[in-house]
């Protein structure tokens, strides 16, 4: 089976820490955006990143990664111009692994754990959980749910497509809160460090 492509949004426009941006904000010595993106590539599957037009940071933080760059002109529209712009970028037929910039403690492990769960089930939805079974990301689309997934408007992502087909999300658990852990605020990053969780492995 070939491997999936991923798809990296990281195109958001980080309001909520004012000033600050989190995809650089550092884990294990290295920019997040960059710990996530060496994650992505180690997998071994082509990566592509979808980057705003207004954080030449971000784009500078990958300059040394094999990845493919997605410029999202409509960034500040919400993470489904992201989503339809890295869709089209990417070639078809073929599934793609959706996967959000921000997540701190996601692993290399976690996204393998999601392409094998591909393998077995190639025509379901996958959707990451933690270990609590509350649902979060990475989402990897099988082909035939790339248009759906195209067509998204606004700022809430995938949430109705993946309600209106259920019967074809297959959840997926990542180890305790990897799918789950999303930082937005300079507070919540100061927690998440005073937690002294080990530096995760890329």
């Amino acid at each position: 089976m070939i491997l999936p492509a991923i798809l990296i949004l990281a195109a958001g426009q980080s309001r909520r820490m004012r000033g600050a941006d989190k995809l650089l904000e550092l884990v294990a010595g290295k920019a997040q955006i960059q710990r996530v993106a060496e994650a992505a590539l180690q997998t071994g599957c082509t990566v592509w990143v979808a980057l705003p037009p207004d954080r030449p940071d971000r784009a500078q933080a990958l300059s040394e990664l094999d990845l493919r760059h997605v410029l999202v002109a409509q960034a500040a529209s919400g993470i489904s111009a992201s989503i339809a712009a890295g869709l089209s970028a990417i070639p078809t037929p073929g599934a793609v692994l959706i996967l959000l910039a921000d997540l701190p403690e996601i692993t290399s492990d976690d996204l393998q754990q999601m392409i094998s769960a591909h393998r077995t089930m190639p025509d379901k939805i996958l959707r990451a959980t933690d270990a609590a079974g509350r649902p979060g990301h990475p989402v990897l689309v099988p082909d035939w749910a790339r248009a759906g997934f195209s067509t998204l408007t606004g700022d809430t992502g995938a949430r109705d497509f993946l309600a209106q087909n259920s019967a074809s999300v297959h959840k997926v658990t990542l180890p305790d809160a990897h799918a789950t852990t999303d930082l937005d605020t300079p507070e919540d990053w100061a927690a998440w460090r005073a937690k002294s969780i080990p530096p995760t492995k890329p």
